[in-house]
């Protein structure tokens, strides 16, 4: 399919390259904006496919590069509510997201998960099953790899298990995945979203052009999740996971295995002693990976095959090494307090947290609660340091050492932690303004602790 027009990329990022390469394949005419005024345009330009048709602006934004644009791609970094956005908004143009772009340039079966905690292990255990059902599958998104650095590749058998966030949620028109789902809601972005109604409602729009015919994957458990179902833009057939009940159709747990009820029959698919992957999250990590993928259409025992094998993804409570008896885990996509929270649960031992980074706005009492005497002392860096330690003063948590950088709180828990403890860097936060990402973050924490050694 061509795509014979001309096109304003907002964000010369991984998201926008990726973008501008698919569009060049789509014969597109390119402008390609980045308001830093330093990015080296030879690199830049050196990771498209080529640099006809394409233009590049730096800086500030002018009226003439809206000149006779068709349509507008945002990256997922850049708020819709921004200047640029703005801008084209006045113009009548049409702004798209990556999803959406891909989307409609490709291809293929796709289950699209957002939630605000648990999508990248559950979409890379979906992407594993998938991968075990056909050579003709991706994971992409958020995850890592944009899904429009593969739209061009994809054909109608390919099956995609597509990590979606609320930022690309926000720019869709027609991107309509086979089976959706919503993991679960908790503060997160709330300085971007304003408001958990808003935050929760984009969450929701992974599910508005689903028809009768398609899936929609809740979290039974979680309240915002289970009222999804009676809100009106839902059109799908609800599917349900649980741990704490047993919904007429859909995936539970009961005892100590998983089940799945459908269409009034029960079969157990796995016993909890099989999965490799530990704590109460994952079990509901892998229900939610059991339920898109069989309604995918992926057989039980394809399904089953990989859940035995999954071991989960980097950065998500990741154990690093043991040094002098001290055990270090790297959680660095604990970047809200909910997902942080998890981390600390998942410690069965006395413990040094690291914390804080990007304030996002959200308030961090919870997680101070559940430290619940299992936190020895508490090491903060970053922009948010000194709301975390009025927040775990308030709560009665006055163990706290402030860092001014990620080694100097590895080095400073090395000295803190006694045989026996274990060091989490579990940071509550996002990573932006101290590290290009949690990826980022996580590896430079992998690194300074091998360093101990």
């Amino acid at each position: 399919m061509g795509f014979q027009k001309k096109v304003l990329i907002a964000g010369a990022g991984k998201s926008g390259v990726c973008a501008a390469r698919l569009l060049q394949k789509k014969g597109a005419e390119i402008v390609l904006y980045d308001g830093k005024k330093d990015t080296d345009v030879d690199k830049l330009l050196g990771q498209l496919e080529t640099r006809d048709n394409v233009k590049v602006i730096l800086g500030e934004l002018n009226d003439n590069m809206f000149s006779d644009i068709d349509i507008m791609i945002i990256s997922p970094g850049i708020s819709i509510e921004s200047h640029i956005a703005e801008e084209a908004g006045k113009r009548d143009i049409p702004i798209w997201g990556e999803v959406e772009l891909a989307y409609q340039m490709g291809a293929g079966h796709v289950a699209a998960i957002t939630g605000t905690n648990g999508k990248t292990t559950t979409t890379s255990l979906v992407g594993e099953i998938f991968k075990a059902y056909t050579e003709n599958s991706y994971t992409v998104g958020n995850i890592g790899i944009p899904y429009t650095d593969v739209a061009a590749e994809l054909t109608d058998d390919s099956y995609v298990a597509l990590e979606v966030s609320s930022f690309q949620l926000e720019t869709i028109e027609e991107f309509h995945p086979h089976v959706s789902a919503v993991l679960n809601v908790t503060p997160d972005h709330l300085d971007r979203h304003h408001t958990m109604e808003n935050y929760a409602s984009v969450k929701l729009d992974v599910c508005i052009n689903q028809s009768e015919e398609d899936y929609l994957v809740l979290n039974y458990d979680d309240p915002i999740t289970r009222e999804m179902a009676e809100d009106s833009r839902v059109k799908a057939k609800v599917i349900y996971f649980s741990r704490t009940g047993e919904p007429s159709e859909g995936v539970y747990q009961k005892g100590d295995a998983i089940f799945l009820k459908t269409k009034g029959e029960e079969k157990k698919v796995i016993d909890i002693s099989e999965l490799v992957l530990l704590g109460a999250h994952n079990v509901e990590n892998y229900m939610a990976g059991i339920a898109v993928t069989y309604y995918m259409g992926i057989p039980v025992d394809v399904i089953v095959k990989v859940l035995k094998t999954f071991k989960g993804v980097a950065h998500r409570i990741e154990f690093v090494d043991e040094i002098a008896g001290v055990a270090y885990y790297n959680d660095s996509k604990g970047t809200n307090p909910d997902a942080a929270i998890k981390g600390i649960q998942a410690m069965n031992r006395r413990t040094v947290l690291i914390g804080g980074g990007y304030d996002k706005g959200v308030p961090f009492d919870d997680w101070i609660k559940a430290f619940d005497g299992k936190v020895k002392k508490l090491v903060l860096l970053g922009q948010t340091r000194d709301i975390i330690a009025d927040t775990a003063r308030r709560n009665g948590f006055d163990d706290i050492i402030f860092v001014e950088s990620l080694e100097e709180a590895v080095n400073v828990c090395a000295l803190e932690a006694e045989p026996g403890d274990a060091v989490l860097l579990s940071p509550a936060c996002a990573s932006w303004g101290m590290f290009d990402n949690y990826e980022q973050r996580g590896d430079m924490f992998k690194d300074y602790v091998r360093r101990l050694k």
